[in-house]
């Protein structure tokens, strides 16, 4: 982090609709908070499994709740986030490896289009209830988010490459370290320590605890 400020580094997948909206109010947060704000693109199943964690709407009434606090939630956070009545389905349906490696592909070698290049995932998948595991589609979302053809190809390329493998395995790794147990992961390195939050509807603590 830059002298005075605070680190905050984001660990998310696309596939994570709570995510999204930790990452949209955490973009706008850097703007007004004195923190430097990190992507870090991290593997939920790989959390979820060394855990022991399972998805909320296995509990038939939780999934009830979940899909009306969704529904809250993107309304106050003005993100246009739409839970299909199947989401969960849609969720244990996709494989979203693959994206999650051209995200960290694109990361590792041009950072500056992490920021709309994940949005646009979400975009596809918790708005428009669009595929995001085939290549043609994950190049499509690609240039929707700004990137060339040559550049999407390239990292499209490098989602097989142990460089990139290895590097998404670290991310989650390290979210684990931190006491990750799902996403979003949110760590604040403030007054010498780490701060773990889970969830987006933790953020004004957040905010608390590192003095804004």
């Amino acid at each position: 982090a830059r002298m005075g400020r605070t680190l905050v580094e984001l660990f998310y997948d696309v596939i994570s609709p709570y995510s999204w909206l930790a990452f949209e109010a955490l973009c706008r947060y850097q703007h007004i908070w004195n923190i430097d704000l990190r992507f870090r693109p991290a593997f939920l199943s790989g959390i979820m499994q060394q855990t022991g964690n399972k998805p909320p709407a296995m509990l038939p009434k939780r999934g009830e709740y979940m899909l009306k606090d969704m529904k809250r939630m993107a309304k106050y956070y003005q993100v246009p986030l739409r839970m299909s009545p199947d989401a969960f389905q849609q969720i244990m349906n996709t494989s979203n490896l693959t994206a999650m490696r051209f995200i960290t592909a694109i990361d590792m070698t041009n950072p500056q289009y992490l920021e709309p290049l994940s949005r646009e995932f979400w975009m596809r998948f918790w708005s428009q209830h669009e595929d995001i595991t085939q290549p043609e589609n994950i190049l499509a979302i690609a240039r929707q988010a700004g990137l060339s053809a040559e550049l999407s190809q390239k990292a499209l390329e490098m989602t097989s490459s142990p460089p990139v493998k290895d590097r998404l395995k670290d991310t989650t790794t390290e979210a684990l370290k931190y006491g990750a147990f799902g996403m979003p992961a949110v760590v604040a390195h403030y007054d010498g320590k780490p701060h773990l939050f889970f969830g987006s509807d933790r953020l004004e603590l957040l905010g608390s605890v590192i003095g804004e």
